[in-house]
């Protein structure tokens, strides 16, 4: 048996009864908080792109798109893996060489959910298998450092969570998985030096593919089943050698995944938060501030602080802003959080925020990196014109593996974005569905998130 098919064999046999209880009210609280994602991205320009393309393509309308209108289930799984990414304000997973973004997935399984007539209990047990294979994955076989995308262990977990949602055998689950990991190997440069588009849709694409993939095995399709560690596979040509025994592993993972409590790269969480508490407790704007120096640890520093992965002063797009520590550490002094609002066009080009981040340093430091992941070390210091010296350090946010973000607080942060395109009433049957979500349908989900309303054509 080769260990694509070990892979499938995990898959096929995991089941909603084997999710701890705790995992079960995680894995809620992780779908309550990618929604709120979604519709609070209806209106991005992106999505616009998006919502014209599809337009145009038409498809077989079997799956929901969030917003309303249907489509087929590859093209759901796209433009509704789309809204929940575009903000970059979903949940992560931090490995020690990688960084994921577990609920990429869910796009694609709730389209695979919907097509097959699955149950709330089909759809949670499909997603936790998404969220396990891609955080294990990473912990043991981490691409990005050699150059690649983490989509690119995400292209076997969205082809495991919608084989499992299709419920497919094991055979064709093994070909779902080895189809769409043979095929979809991304560069890292999505994320380096001057961001585009495409940072918030190389994952929505890897769940398009990885959708197809697993129809396609439905079909009867094979894939390379030596996809792993095959002469020219995964291993030797991408990640190296590793083990992992899926007769051992479980659904629990998605209770070591963080939710962000600002809408920031997920780095730069506890930078934040400390940065607020140092500004509430003794009061400064930012004509007051001379220099802000911030310590943090080495993956922060190559993504969004000026790094491996490029200059991160030189700010124009929202694509930059959102992984610009720089960035992000100005906006927070400036305007007293980092939302949505603190990307739009014309807050990134005032000359406050521009003059502001210019007096952002921010440098690695060793022992902070040796502490990363179990914590989020950083230290910052505020100097202001007058000479006086603030200064905080922080190991972890609210939202981290060691402060878990509450229920109450995920609904907070999900009305905020939902509000604009959902009423109170439909906010508050969604919330409801969702904590109850195991007892219903996947179609009363996707019916209630097709009545969110969107200027979007």
């Amino acid at each position: 048996m080769t260990e694509v098919q070990r892979l499938a064999e995990f898959v096929t046999q995991a089941s909603y009864d084997q999710i701890s209880d705790h995992s079960r009210e995680q894995l809620k609280i992780r779908v309550l908080d990618s929604l709120g994602c979604a519709l609070g991205a209806l209106e991005g320009g992106p999505i616009r792109m998006l919502r014209e393309h599809l337009v145009d393509f038409g498809g077989t309308p079997r799956c929901t798109l969030i917003g309303g209108e249907r489509t087929a289930p590859d093209r759901a799984a796209l433009y509704n893996s789309a809204l929940v990414r575009y903000l970059d304000y979903n949940d992560s997973y931090l490995a020690k060489g990688e960084t994921c973004h577990p609920s990429d997935n869910l796009g694609a399984v709730l389209a695979a959910a919907e097509y097959a007539g699955r149950s709330g209990r089909d759809f949670l047990a499909a997603l936790a298998v998404a969220y396990q294979v891609q955080c294990r994955l990473s912990d043991v076989a981490p691409v990005r450092a050699k150059g690649f995308d983490h989509t690119t262990q995400g292209s076997y977990a969205v082809a495991a969570g919608v084989a499992r949602a299709l419920g497919l055998d094991p055979e064709k689950t093994a070909n779902a998985l080895a189809i769409s990991g043979t095929a979809f190997n991304a560069l890292r440069v999505t994320r380096t030096g001057a961001l585009s588009h495409w940072k918030g849709l190389a994952y929505p694409n890897t769940a398009f593919a990885g959708t197809h993939a697993a129809f396609l095995a439905l079909r009867g399709l094979t894939g390379p089943l030596e996809v792993f560690e095959g002469n020219k596979g995964f291993k030797e040509a991408i990640a190296g050698p590793f083990e992992i025994d899926w007769n051992a592993e479980n659904l629990e993972r998605v209770s070591r995944t963080i939710i962000k409590k600002y809408n920031a790269e997920i780095h730069s969480q506890a930078t934040l938060e400390g940065v607020l508490e140092l500004q509430q407790e003794q009061p400064f704007r930012g004509p007051d501030v001379a220099k802000v120096e911030i310590e943090t640890f080495d993956v922060a520093f190559h993504i969004i602080g000026g790094g491996e992965e490029g200059d991160k002063t030189q700010v124009r797009t929202k694509e930059e802003a959102d992984h610009s520590l720089q960035y992000m550490v100005a906006a927070a002094i400036l305007d007293g959080t980092v939302m949505p609002e603190q990307y739009r066009p014309e807050r990134i080009a005032k000359p406050d925020i521009q003059k502001l981040l210019r007096c952002v340093v921010v440098r690695p430091r060793d022992d902070f990196s040796r502490r990363f992941p179990a914590e989020m070390p950083c230290r910052i210091q505020v100097t202001l014109t007058s000479g006086q010296t603030i200064a905080r350090e922080k190991t972890d946010y609210e939202g981290f593996v060691t402060r878990p973000m509450s229920w109450a607080t995920v609904e907070q942060k999900f009305d905020r974005l939902a509000k604009p395109y959902a009423d109170p009433a439909l906010r508050r049957r969604l919330v409801d569905l969702v904590h109850r979500l195991e007892d219903v349908p996947v179609t009363e989900l996707t019916q209630l998130l097709a009545q969110a309303k969107t200027t979007v054509g």
